[in-house]
């Protein structure tokens, strides 16, 4: 089965990653993309994510998992090899109400981290359903060839437009066909 599309607003959510290896460390760069309240238990951690962790001054503790760590995580995510602790994770935030991912086991994710592109405002994911992991890195390469170095720049201009003109068929047409231009223009 395919995976819905969402974007999640993470202000005011806490995210723990359990695991401190290469993908750990992967995963919390795409994280940080998106927000800073990000826990890690682990009892080693790559360079890379020692690095990461001091840079950003992120919480860590040097421990193995214990039952109840993702008590008030509104997400966690299980990057370690441990197949038997990625399924008591996962159990334990069917209770919770805890959205999770265990990296490359599908059985035991409610989400999938996608391919994205992230430019400003601008937010573009890209999933096979992990189909094909190698095709969607492909396609990101190729959309980011397209998108111009001043999109941000023009979406902070239609951001403003929106907050200005008054609600109603005009603004969305008028908003419509700026959009349009614009993207018309790159070719």
């Amino acid at each position: 089965m395919s995976y819905f599309p969402a974007f999640l607003k993470l202000e005011n959510k806490k995210v723990l990653i359990v695991g401190g290896g290469k993908i750990a460390s992967q995963k919390l760069e795409h994280l940080l993309d998106f927000t800073s309240d990000i826990s890690i238990i682990a009892l080693e951690l790559s360079t890379e994510m020692s690095k990461i962790i001091e840079e950003k001054n992120l919480h860590f503790e040097k421990r193995e998992y214990i039952k109840g760590d993702i008590q008030n995580f509104a997400i966690v995510v299980v990057a370690a090899d441990d197949i038997a602790l990625q399924a008591e994770i996962f159990k334990e935030s069917r209770g919770s109400g805890t959205l999770c991912n265990c990296v490359d086991s599908m059985d035991y994710c409610d989400f999938i981290f996608s391919s994205y592109i992230k430019k400003d405002d601008l937010t573009i994911a890209i999933s096979t359903s992990g189909a094909s992991p190698a095709f969607s890195k492909h396609l990101k390469k190729y959309l980011q060839k397209l998108i111009p170095p001043d999109t941000g720049v023009f979406l902070q201009e239609m951001k403003k437009l929106r907050e200005s003109l008054p609600k109603g068929k005009e603004r969305m047409k008028m908003l419509s066909k700026k959009a349009e231009k614009y993207i018309n223009d790159w070719s």
